[in-house]
């Protein structure tokens, strides 16, 4: 009889962390550290020969089940900024829109699945009928994936993370944030410097936030002959919703004209090569 009526109380309710496909809860729940840290701490070097290949096929699978679950995904859009917003600050409200905006647009919003301005633009994507990613981190605080959220994966490592956020998304939409966000937003700045994308449009929305960095990046970066005045043109600066879908789109079109004359260029030529060669061997 005691057993039965234990049996119908509710656990009481207690921290909670994600590590891959595994949830800890309560007692389950280890030291404070992650895979991430066990992973880049140099004082365990005596664990490295031991542990560090086996870690190898962890961070394997991550890919693999971020490849395999992102691969059917519509176009996208990421989008980045702080976790500790609240509901009602401006930058959340100017997520919401943004993530209606282009789900209305045709695209998916990937977020990092957590609370503040991701919430924010995960619930107007889910709000306007569109697609609402969340790609979740294991950290140390525990955020959990929020619920306006439709697909989500929980990440074990940083790097395996920040690749689908890249390789599944059109653009990238920067608002205020901390050192997360900051990081997001120059580790796009800088592919695309590189080259490693191609028309990857970044776009930061909060001017007055943004203000300060921008000139600081114009009155010492640049001036100090760092960047060049092309890598500032990289970046657009709006407020407007409506503006800153639109650069997308636009970059989006370019990008898809771009292809589309390489691909007719290849023709051209394969065509051209079919027909000297045939003229060729008629002249024989």
């Amino acid at each position: 009889m005691s057993h039965s009526k234990s049996r119908n109380v509710s656990p009481v309710p207690g921290p909670e962390r994600h590590r891959g496909a595994v949830t800890l809860r309560r007692e389950a729940i280890p030291g404070r550290s992650t895979a991430d840290q066990r992973l880049l701490d140099s004082r365990s070097r005596a664990d490295w020969k031991t542990k560090d290949a086996w870690r190898a096929l962890r961070i394997l699978s991550e890919f693999v089940e971020g490849f395999d679950t992102l691969a059917d995904l519509p176009p996208a859009v990421s989008v980045f900024g702080s976790a500790r917003s609240k509901p009602d600050s401006p930058e959340c409200q100017l997520a919401q829109e943004l993530g209606a905006a282009l789900a209305r647009a045709g695209y998916a919003v990937i977020t990092g699945g957590g609370p503040g301005v991701m919430e924010a633009a995960n619930r107007g994507a889910n709000d306007a009928g569109g697609l609402s990613v969340g790609l979740g981190i294991e950290l140390p605080f525990e955020q959990g994936i929020n619920d306006w959220v439709d697909l989500a994966i929980d990440f074990r490592y940083f790097f395996a993370r920040k690749t689908m956020f890249v390789k599944y998304a059109q653009a990238f939409v920067v608002l205020p944030g901390g050192f997360g966000t900051m990081d997001e937003l120059f580790e796009a700045l800088t592919l695309v410097q590189t080259g490693k994308v191609t028309r990857f449009p970044v776009v930061l929305m909060g001017e007055a936030y943004w203000r300060g960095l921008l000139d600081w990046l114009r009155d010492s970066m640049m001036a100090d002959g760092k960047i060049g005045p092309v890598d500032l043109e990289l970046i657009c600066v709006t407020d407007d919703v409506a503006a800153a879908v639109q650069h997308i789109v636009d970059a989006d079109a370019t990008l898809a004209a771009e292809q589309e004359a390489i691909r007719e260029t290849a023709v051209a030529q394969t065509e051209a090569s079919q027909q000297a060669a045939s003229t060729g061997t008629g002249e024989r």
